[in-house]
């Protein structure tokens, strides 16, 4: 039997050590949480997808009493931009989650954003990971209050995948 071993390259940073352009992504994920429709989670989830000319999509989940028939916001974000342009390239995607359950924040927003950083749940990652196939590495900026995730690839998420397609 032989034995593999997986590892990823996380690169973690404060937003400030961010790009201005990956900052302005990170923002314009943290914007689209606020049309998220969440009223079973309360968990409000907003992805922004940068295409390699610099245009920006987003996303916000959609949730639905008949749960599968809602969607992610990376799903969301990144259908919304490859209908919208089809066979161009995505450059990277900002993923932000806000939480407020007990409505603690009052009119601070920013405080209900996640300390740490999510990641797509595998549904999302495969759906990104044939746009990455298609036409190269998709950086991957998973935000948190706290810290930012930064990820080379789409790929690097899903080690595993299938992309046989």
């Amino acid at each position: 039997m032989k034995e593999k071993e997986i590892s990823i390259k996380i690169r973690e940073c404060s937003p400030e050590e961010l790009t201005p352009d990956r900052q302005a992504l990170i923002k314009a994920a943290k914007e689209a949480t606020r049309n998220s429709l969440a009223p079973y989670s309360n968990f409000h989830v907003g992805a922004a997808i940068e295409m390699a000319d610099g245009e920006i999509f987003t996303g916000a989940n959609q949730e639905n009493a008949a749960f599968m028939a809602g969607t992610c916001a990376e799903r969301s974000a990144c259908f919304y931009a490859g209908a919208n342009r089809p066979g161009a390239p995505f450059k990277r995607i900002a993923i932000a989650a806000w939480h407020d359950p007990e409505e603690k924040c009052g009119d601070d927003y920013e405080a209900g954003f996640q300390a740490d950083p999510i990641s797509p749940c595998g549904l999302c990652r495969q759906a990104l990971l044939e746009y990455e196939h298609l036409h190269g590495p998709i950086e991957v900026l998973l935000y948190g209050r706290d810290k930012t995730y930064v990820i080379d690839s789409v790929s690097d998420l899903m080690p595993l995948s299938f992309t046989e397609f």
